[in-house]
């Protein structure tokens, strides 16, 4: 299970994991869970990939905001994922 490179996105795809950051083609390693709270209900969760690189700049322009919920690798997500 996959996640495409859409910032923003929580939908899943067959495609490789790549990293969200613009421009930034990347394999994905971590996923950052966020919410807007003015857009979002509470337990929505909202996904953009991260490669080792973009993970801390991608972390805090969500946190800057107050969206940035969790970040855990990509293989805790698709195990937590598998797992409901």
């Amino acid at each position: 299970m996959n996640l495409p490179n859409l910032p923003g996105s929580d939908d899943l795809a067959d495609d490789a994991a790549i990293c969200s950051a613009k421009g930034c083609r990347a394999p994905a390693v971590w996923v950052l869970a966020w919410n807007n709270p003015k857009v979002h209900t509470p337990d929505r969760r909202k996904t953009w990939l991260a490669c080792e690189e973009h993970r801390e700049h991608l972390s805090q322009f969500l946190g800057v905001r107050g969206f940035l919920k969790d970040v855990v690798t990509l293989e805790e997500w698709e195990a937590s994922a598998a797992g409901h």
